[in-house]
């Protein structure tokens, strides 16, 4: 079959939603499909791959930028037996309209909420359901209506996320749960070898993701600092770095809580191998992503029982989970792994054997049957 992948982030961008337009079109072909791909870019540099990749860049004037997009999708739909949407959703749909192509849609999470976030939408995921008078939002939600209306088949990486879009007016015989895949992990150095070469020595937790206000990395800060010879590796970048910076000044921290900035997945893959547990203090969250990667490390997680967290993170099993915002509760689980020699190593023993759930293989395998199966079926109209 000839499967179209449209994307709104890609590589040279970093983190799991621009490598997994790439991975899938990469797994698509290796299984005898023509793939080809359309995405919105920082830059017209696109990593180019095994599949041909169409590049409009963000940085366009808006409405320069959704037209440019619109006839690149939909002249790149035509001849395609199915669409795959993990971005580009409006204009994807617009492309499943008029070339009669099958849609699906891979929704990562709430693409009207993620929008309104960047529009100053202060509220949780939960608080954004409920009706709202702003048009903005109720912009944004009919927006999200008119793509999924289009969709044959609508892919969640969660059951968490699944309830929202059955709430939305998706019939749930038209819902896949399926995880987000693990990436490949490099075990050739071994992780002695490893703490050695990052200067790992005492207790070390890392964090690795996006430095933003759903993550509350201030909580981490202030969890460390009743936690004793304990050290705190924060790694990324965002528009939290700031307030990060002050968490960590205001707790006196300097000397155990280092910021190591962006870098390239696997360097952050290799913190977390290093890591005695990789934290992830979020205020809500959909599938964490980070969470996925740190079980492949064979990394145990420490984190909030929030969104769809529960679904990857078993408490005492391959981690633990502490309520969202408690200070308290996530300072006494940093320290259980510091104090209780045999809970750490059990639950790393654990963490490695729950990635198997994740693997690329497993997950990329499920959509590609889904678009196999979609492909040459009547696109949705309702």
């Amino acid at each position: 079959m000839k499967v179209l992948i449209t994307s709104g982030i890609w590589p040279p961008d970093v983190g799991g939603p621009a490598s997994h337009g790439p991975e899938l079109g990469r797994f698509l072909v290796a299984r005898g499909h023509e793939v080809e791909a359309v995405t919105a870019a920082g830059s017209i540099a696109v990593e180019q791959t095994s599949f041909p990749v169409r590049a409009v860049r963000r940085d366009r004037p808006l409405p320069l930028r959704l037209s440019s997009t619109a006839l690149a999708v939909v002249s790149a739909a035509r001849g395609a037996q199915v669409v795959y949407s993990a971005g580009l959703y409006t204009r994807s749909a617009l492309a499943s309209r008029l070339c009669s192509v099958p849609l699906v849609i891979r929704l990562a999470a709430d693409p009207a909420y993620e929008r309104a976030r960047r529009a100053g939408f202060g509220g949780s995921l939960e608080d954004f359901q409920r009706p709202h008078r702003r048009p903005g939002i109720r912009y944004l939600k009919r927006q999200r209506a008119i793509a999924l209306s289009r969709a044959v088949r609508v892919i969640v990486p969660s059951r968490y996320l699944a309830r929202f879009v059955t709430g939305w007016g998706v019939p749930p015989g038209r819902i896949s749960v399926i995880p987000n895949p693990a990436p490949a992990i490099d075990w050739g150095e071994p992780r002695e070898e490893l703490r050695r070469r990052l200067g790992v020595s005492s207790p070390t937790f890392v964090f690795a993701g996006r430095f933003v206000r759903q993550k509350n990395l201030p909580l981490a800060v202030d969890a460390i600092r009743h936690v004793d010879d304990a050290a705190l590796v924060l790694v990324g970048e965002g528009p939290e770095a700031g307030a990060v910076a002050e968490a960590i000044d205001r707790a006196g921290l300097r000397d155990r809580v280092s910021v190591k900035g962006a870098v390239a997945r696997d360097v952050a893959v290799d913190w977390m191998r290093a890591a005695d547990a990789a934290v992830l203090p979020s205020d809500w969250e959909n599938f964490p992503h980070a969470a996925v990667e740190a079980l492949a490390a064979g990394t145990p997680v420490i984190a909030t029982a929030v969104g769809g967290v529960p679904e990857i993170v078993e408490s005492s099993v391959n981690g633990i989970l502490v309520p969202a915002g408690d200070v308290d509760a996530l300072a006494a689980a940093m320290a259980s792994f510091v104090h209780d020699g045999g809970l750490a190593e059990r639950l790393r023993a654990a963490a490695g054997q729950a990635a198997s759930r994740f693997s690329a293989e497993r997950v990329y395998g499920s959509i590609a049957d889904e678009l196999e199966r979609t492909a040459g079926q009547r696109t949705a109209t309702s």
